[in-house]
């Protein structure tokens, strides 16, 4: 379950026991296709180890590998439009980590900000992750995993997944983040209305009483395999056997670097919009088109990969 606040951390158990087997430490490929500098920010769990960075710069169309330590769980996410003021303070429009520098430093992401979210070496050496619009979004994001042939030879629901639309210009207006060029963001409804209806807590703290809203059927439409709100579960959450040893995660991943969510324009790799949605080809298929189509999964892959994503919950995540 993807929640709006913080997301499970991996248990230390279960650290021990990737650390005890040895378990191959893996990469993130992180480039900007975008034709603006993206801040990437990384925000480990609590109890995850560290990354080797927790922010940094990437200009239009360069790339960055960064090791990723056994066992880690964390987000990652793009920061834009920052600045460093007179006084030596950085700060940024959008993804804003509150740390004053470039590197994070233990922050996590203001919403809105798109986030991929990871869960490394967890049940039977598998890797869980998702990319998720709950906190709302500011740039297109796509995870995809190398060895993707591999991976599903070994069983999983190993596939890429994102949103690789830009939302920003077609965003409803009251969840809009303005600026004096467009949209630079578009907010959760639970961020702009702060209700339990939207925010899943309370009275509808549960896959049962919290449903999908207008404004949730917004992001997944044009994202289908995003999570948009807290138990968008079955269709959001990926998971690839231990032949995966890297995954690709690119920032507008687009020939243009730019598309609106009605754009009937191809993406690379012959990932398709059709009708305004976004169909992943490769993996599992998706059946039909807009918003009714759906990947066909593994229903018992998917629990697994929500119960260890659960298992974070012990205490929420820093903002």
């Amino acid at each position: 379950m993807a929640t709006r606040a913080h997301r499970a951390p991996i248990s230390l158990l279960v650290l021990l026991l990737a650390s005890v087997t040895g378990v191959a430490s893996k990469s993130f490929a992180i480039t900007n296709n975008c034709e603006y500098t993206v801040w990437p920010g990384i925000l480990s769990s609590a109890g995850s180890p560290g990354m080797d960075s927790t922010g940094f710069a990437l200009a239009p169309g360069e790339s960055r590998t960064m090791p990723v330590p056994a066992g880690w769980s964390g987000r990652l996410w793009g920061r834009t439009l920052c600045t460093t003021d007179p006084a030596g303070k950085f700060a940024c429009v959008t993804g804003d980590c509150g740390s004053g520098r470039q590197d994070c430093a233990g922050g996590g992401a203001a919403p809105p900000a798109t986030l991929a979210e990871f869960t490394m070496d967890g049940n039977d050496g598998m890797d869980f992750y998702d990319v998720s619009l709950v906190d709302g979004y500011n740039l297109p994001m796509l995870v995809a995993p190398e060895q993707q042939g591999a991976a599903a030879a070994a069983g999983g629901n190993c596939a890429p997944t994102g949103c690789v639309v830009d939302l920003n210009g077609a965003c409803p207006g009251d969840l809009r983040v303005p600026s004096s060029t467009g949209g630079v963001a578009c907010k959760s409804a639970c961020e702009a209305f702060g209700t339990a209806q939207y925010c899943c807590s309370g009275e509808y703290g549960s896959p049962g009483t919290c449903r999908p809203s207008a404004y949730s059927q917004f992001f997944k439409n044009a994202c289908p395999r995003a999570y948009s709100y807290a138990y968008d579960d079955a269709t959001s959450t990926f998971t690839c056997a231990g032949a995966v040893s890297a995954y690709a995660i690119t920032f507008c991943p687009s020939t243009t670097s730019v598309k609106s969510a009605g754009s009937n324009a191809e993406a690379p790799a012959g990932l398709p919009l059709i009708n305004g949605t976004m169909v992943y080809q490769g993996g599992d298929q998706f059946v039909g088109a807009g918003a009714a189509a759906r990947p066909a999964l593994d229903l018992a892959a998917v629990l697994v990969g929500v119960a260890a994503l659960a298992l974070a919950l012990a205490r929420p995540m820093p903002r």
